[in-house]
């Protein structure tokens, strides 16, 4: 496995500087953004695609600073019920595919999207019981109507192309979980698998290990972000939370750097968990910690995960 980081934490600096920084922590790989809600700033594929002249640039970059790229990130809702919305981002994702195959890269990180609740929504629903009735006829509408003859289609084009799609479960979206993971992943073909994130999963109390043998080989990039669940608050309210990330205080969890919601035992498990899967790509760090600023958190988490993968590496397995 390879150290990486999602290079969108240093979206104030310039590629070649951020991937200077980098690596001089000890970084590996990094996952660039290129749409969708995080944004383009150090890859913008309406200005890269088929400009050899660019993309030699990043190349070159890469080279220079001994990075690689282990995914193109544009985490966007191509299912959005507004249609501006989901076309822009339909178009950012598939620029991004063809960039992607145009730098060498074999990974395209998105989120799955979601619909409205009909042909006349004007803002994502996503579903979380099943009754009164109107929520299970809404759920199966958005997947029989939007998302299987989407990603239907988007499965056959990345297959043409050579890419695979690493969807994010994540809330809010129509896969947040493992079983709607695996619905899409078998809808979509071979090329479309999971982009895996345990903070979205800590908080709705799944279990990471026991979601990666559900996956096994469906994973294709790794997010290492941790959530913690705050007791006092979760006891009162559970976990549906709409309060803002920034009113830690009062929420029932909150996004944390690796390490800062569970510890070195969880996240070995975690690692482990992994290999026994077959996964041997980027463990990506994403920061999203509102207790503690970019540099921070960064920092910490690259020491900690060194922690953890060389203690996962270094042991020698005998067999009698």
């Amino acid at each position: 496995m390879k150290l990486g980081v999602f290079l969108t934490l240093f979206r104030r600096h310039s590629l070649e500087d951020a991937l200077a920084y980098v690596a001089r922590q000890g970084v590996q790989t990094v996952e660039i953004a290129t749409g969708g809600y995080v944004g383009n700033h150090h890859l913008n594929p309406s200005e890269v695609l088929g400009n050899r002249e660019q993309l030699m640039r990043i190349k070159e970059l890469l080279t220079k600073h001994g990075i690689t790229v282990s995914a193109l990130s544009c985490h966007g809702n191509p299912l959005h019920p507004n249609s501006a919305v989901a076309e822009l981002h339909h178009r950012e994702f598939e620029q991004t595919i063809l960039l992607a195959k145009e730098l060498g890269v074999d990974t395209v990180v998105n989120f799955s999207g979601c619909p409205g609740e009909s042909e006349t929504s004007q803002r994502p629903v996503w579903i979380t019981c099943p009754w009164p009735t109107d929520f299970s006829d809404t759920v199966a509408w958005q997947w029989e109507e939007r998302v299987l003859p989407y990603w239907e289609k988007m499965g056959q084009f990345v297959r043409e192309q050579g890419i695979k799609v690493a969807v994010e479960p994540h809330p809010g979206f129509v896969v947040y979980n493992s079983e709607t993971a695996l619905r899409l992943c078998e809808a979509a073909g071979d090329h479309v698998g999971v982009n895996f994130d345990p903070s979205h999963l800590f908080w709705q109390g799944m279990d990471p290990v026991a979601c990666i043998y559900a996956l096994q080989n469906k994973i294709y990039h790794f997010h290492a972000k941790d959530t913690a669940i705050y007791p006092h608050n979760n006891a009162l309210n559970g976990v549906l939370d709409t309060k803002s990330y920034k009113d830690v205080k009062h929420r029932s969890w909150t996004f944390r750097t690796v390490g800062y919601g569970h510890g070195t035992e969880v996240w070995k498990d975690i690692v482990s968990a992994l290999r026994t899967a077959g996964y041997d790509g980027a463990i990506s760090i994403e920061h999203e910690d509102g207790l503690m600023s970019v540099q921070e958190g960064f920092t910490k988490a690259v020491r900690f995960l060194q922690d953890v993968l060389i203690t996962e590496t270094s042991g020698e397995m005998y067999w009698a």
